[in-house]
């Protein structure tokens, strides 16, 4: 069962936003004080001016009422003010680790919702900044106008704590019936905005095989049993919510008709009548907020117990210790991995190492492990057992940022970036023109990058779709080699390259090589791995031989070798 403890970092943000909400807090305490200005107001005229006709008394009484309003509004617009920078600061706060844990959550679980958590962040980040907190900060406040009701009358007063009670009493249960069929629907959502988003990502090949009806047909099923869950939500809640309109409206008439019986029995005055009606009005208004917010205010709470889920499964690394500027030793010690949640060991006891200015090729039939691998190389995912060094610091405890810019990667599924060409290449940091260049040279996409529409300052759309598969190859291997990093890993570089990009890819194989860059390449071609120095062939996790290429494809030849590179994983 999940936790309902939030996490440290979630407890110092709040903390670290406290004066937003201690100052929020005071401005409800004076607006609510300042709200009585109405109901004396409107007694003062009822009792004392129409009963002496007094102009004197109305004109400043209407002053002083006046400037009991302006002041009552503008403490409103900076207590909304104040929550919205209260909200800005939490999201400051929190907003860059909840994606760094999401990014490291879909590293293991990478069909959720990635974007979910942050949209569970700005959950409960619109509640601390609108009407669901200042509704929480004026219910308590409710109190002290029942508490005049009870000093005009304790009638009045009873009448009102028990609607008061009453509309509580059906939000809880309105709450209590629709909980279940909300959380059904909430599931059913979820799962029918990622089949359609799935769909939505590989339009063509439904387009080309004809696969919208049955696609259509599946999500129906997940976007029917959601609309049916809603449908059971609000068939149950609706009795529920009628009562609730009737409690609120009877309290109206019932204290308007309690207080006119006893003004008529000259035991209030006609003016405390009024000022009563307008009391419990003011009493009901957070408590009927509330009630009308009790859906978002439950959603919020769970937005936030999920987030600090996350931020717990996910806690920010403690970096080891790490050269400032390695030398591309590479070692892999007895390395095992076993996916989470299952018990096949895609990677059994892997090791070997390599020298500065060294390129190995990875190679073994599908399925072989050899993507896992090369994931495992660069800390995308932590070893099950053993470990992965690169000059003998750990990959998976060191520091993101500082061990980024020592690596490059070009994973088998190229990934390009909404924005431009030049950032995509740069990594979105500091945009340096000459290391673009330089990047994009060294993976010969230099002369392909000017021949696009704006060059450099070419925007590559959502995930590169407005440039071809090559194209968008070759400026992910000039991400790769941006900044000329000391460990280069490159999974299928060649797998959408012409002859002519192929003839780049070695050419840049060899420069890295001159560099001292360490560089490990899978491919089912032999033209890459030709440039290579070593080979690894794994089959099923296990390393069937290592060593000189030439001594490996001996070794293997003739039926293993040609199996050897005949596999994309």
């Amino acid at each position: 069962m999940q936790s309902r403890k939030l996490p440290a970092e979630i407890l110092a943000a709040l903390h670290a936003c406290r004066t937003h909400f201690i100052a929020a807090a005071l401005f409800s305490m004076a607006i609510n004080l300042l709200y009585l200005a109405l109901p004396i107001y409107t007694s003062q005229v009822y009792d004392r001016v129409l009963s002496s006709g007094n102009m004197a008394t109305l004109v400043m009484l209407s002053i002083a009422f006046v400037f009991a309003i302006a002041a009552l509004a503008g403490l409103e617009g900076v207590r909304a003010r104040v929550l919205n920078r209260g909200g800005m600061r939490l999201d400051a706060l929190l907003s860059r680790r909840v994606i760094a844990a999401s990014v490291e959550q879909s590293l293991i679980a990478p069909m959720l919702q990635r974007a979910q958590p942050l949209r569970e962040l700005d959950s409960f980040r619109s509640l601390v900044t609108g009407t669901g907190l200042t509704a929480l900060l004026d219910m308590p406040w409710a109190v002290l106008f029942l508490g005049v009701l009870f000093i005009i009358h304790p009638a009045i007063g009873a009448a009102a704590v028990l609607c008061a009670v009453l509309l509580l009493a059906l939000a809880v249960l309105n709450e209590y019936v629709s909980r279940k069929p909300l959380a059904d629907s909430a599931l059913a959502a979820t799962r029918s905005y990622a089949f359609a988003e799935a769909s939505l990502k590989n339009a063509e090949i439904i387009h080309a095989t004809g696969m919208i009806d049955g696609l259509l047909d599946r999500w129906r099923k997940d976007r029917n049993r959601m609309l049916q869950a809603q449908t059971t939500a609000v068939d149950q809640g609706s009795s529920v919510l009628s009562g609730i309109r009737f409690v609120r409206f009877s309290a109206q008439a019932l204290v308007l008709g309690i207080g006119a019986y006893l003004a008529i029995d000259r035991t209030i005055t006609p003016g405390a009548m009024f000022a009563a009606s307008i009391l419990l009005g003011r009493a009901m208004q957070p408590i009927e907020q509330v009630v009308g917010l009790w859906r978002q205010l439950i959603a919020a709470k769970q937005a936030l117990y999920n987030v600090s889920a996350l931020l717990a499964a996910r806690p920010p690394r403690r970096p080891a210790i790490s050269p400032a500027e390695p030398t591309g030793q590479l070692s892999v010690e007895e390395v095992v991995f076993v996916p989470p949640g299952t018990t096949r060991m895609v990677i059994n006891k892997v090791s070997f190492a390599l020298a500065p200015g060294e390129a190995l090729g990875l190679v073994g039939p599908s399925a072989a492990g050899k993507s896992t691998l090369a994931r495992l190389l660069v800390g995308v995912s932590p070893p099950t057992a053993g470990v992965v060094r690169l000059d003998g610091a750990n990959v998976w405890t060191w520091d993101r940022n500082a061990f980024g810019r020592h690596v490059g990667y070009l994973p088998q599924d190229v990934e390009l970036f909404p924005g431009t060409v030049a950032e995509n290449i740069a990594r979105f940091g500091s945009l340096l023109p000459e290391e673009v260049v330089r990047a994009s040279n060294l993976a010969g996409a230099h002369e392909m990058i000017l021949r696009l529409p704006n060059g450099y300052e070419t925007e590559v759309g959502d995930q590169g779709v407005l440039l071809s598969a090559g194209q968008r190859q070759q400026i992910a291997l000039a991400r790769a080699v941006y900044g000329a990093p000391r460990l280069v890993v490159l999974d299928e570089p060649n797998s959408n390259l012409d002859s002519n990009g192929e003839a780049a890819l070695l050419e840049c194989l060899s420069r890295l090589k001159n560099m001292g860059s360490t560089v490990v390449v899978i491919s089912h071609r032999m033209a890459a791995l030709n440039a290579v120095d070593k080979l690894l062939f794994i089959d099923a996790g296990v390393v069937k031989g290592f060593g000189p290429r030439q001594e490996v494809m001996a070794r293997l030849a003739p039926a293993p070798a040609r199996t050897a590179v005949a596999g994309h994983r």
